[in-house]
């Protein structure tokens, strides 16, 4: 059933992103010195047992065991608040709201990834079908497919399970170690910096 559903969230985003304004911001070099996360730079992905008890069943059949959670009834599909979409295993940046569109199909949708290098492609034939599979590079987790029917100006659409994500809101990136990914936000008129190492105010 899950891909019969994932089928049918491609149909459903050709007529989707084509009313889909681009929310992309250009990527620029942060505007002051962020803090450092330590523990998701020295991060070690746990072993099973561990990852039981910290994920939810759902964020552990998504993440460790490739499962699907259903559409237009998860956490973020409908979430329009800014911020950025962090690896639920690791904290690894992920995917921004400034790249978030809707897609129609009932799961969070992407032009891009935030961090590229964070978010590795393999192919994937299962279900007697033929897709490309997105994983995260540090914890291997597994979050969803990419397809070739996103708006301009990358033209995919990230098709990526809730459960595998954790949402950090804009005005608290800084605190939590990812102020580095500030400066978009700030160009975007929806974060205001108020110097080195102080949260800054955002603008709802």
């Amino acid at each position: 059933m899950a891909a019969i559903t994932t089928a049918v969230c491609g149909a459903a985003a050709v007529w989707a992103y084509s009313q889909a304004a681009s929310q992309t911001a250009a990527r620029l070099p942060t505007a002051s010195p962020s803090l450092t996360n330590s523990t998701m730079q020295t991060f070690k992905k746990p072993p099973a047992s561990e990852l039981k008890k910290k994920l939810s069943p759902m964020q552990y059949e998504v993440t460790q065991n490739s499962g699907t959670e259903p559409a237009f009834r998860n956490e973020f599909w409908n979430n329009h608040r800014h911020g950025i979409y962090v690896d639920i295993v690791s904290g690894k940046p992920l995917f921004s709201s400034l790249d978030k569109f809707d897609s129609g199909c009932g799961w969070p949708s992407f032009s891009r990834p935030l961090a590229a290098s964070e978010v590795v492609e393999r192919d994937d034939r299962s279900h007697g079908m033929s897709r490309t599979e997105v994983r995260s590079s540090t914890a291997d987790s597994h979050l969803g497919h990419v397809f070739n029917d996103g708006p301009a100006p990358t033209g995919l659409r990230y098709c990526i399970n809730s459960a595998s994500l954790k949402f950090v809101p804009v005005g608290d990136m800084e605190k939590a170690g990812y102020g580095e990914y500030l400066a978009p936000f700030i160009k975007a008129g929806l974060y205001q910096s108020k110097g080195t190492n102080t949260v800054g105010a955002v603008k709802q």
